[in-house]
């Protein structure tokens, strides 16, 4: 058993889905295994909503998996987001993810690529 600010977790998969659950942070978390501007994002993850990416945002560099920048020294306003320490520490788990979703795309017929 875990826990977290007084949220029980029974085992260390549920732990670990807290970070990386839902339907879109290891979309986007794999989109920072490099550092990227917030518009870079956007455009690369085109199917998420911009309510939900910044939201997800926010709860991730709350889990202390993103750091995000601000830069306010020359106009326009320019926010960079990037994986912290911790959150490289899923680089593996989310290449193996993403390995393992291509494999299953490769082999299952009713998967089909759209562009």
């Amino acid at each position: 058993m875990y826990s977290i600010d007084d949220k029980q977790y029974p085992c260390s998969t549920s732990l670990t889905m807290k970070y990386i659950g839902g339907k879109w942070k290891a979309v986007i978390l794999i989109h920072l295994i490099q550092k990227k501007r917030y518009s870079e994002l956007r455009k690369e993850c085109k199917v998420i909503t911009e309510r939900t990416l910044s939201l997800q945002l926010k709860e991730m560099e709350e889990d202390g998996l993103v750091t995000r920048t601000v830069y306010t020294s020359k106009p326009p306003l320019r926010v960079e987001y990037e994986l912290t320490e911790f959150g490289k520490t899923l680089i593996p788990l989310l290449n193996s993810i993403a390995e393992w979703g291509m494999e299953t795309a490769k082999n299952n017929k009713r998967i089909q690529a759209v562009e």
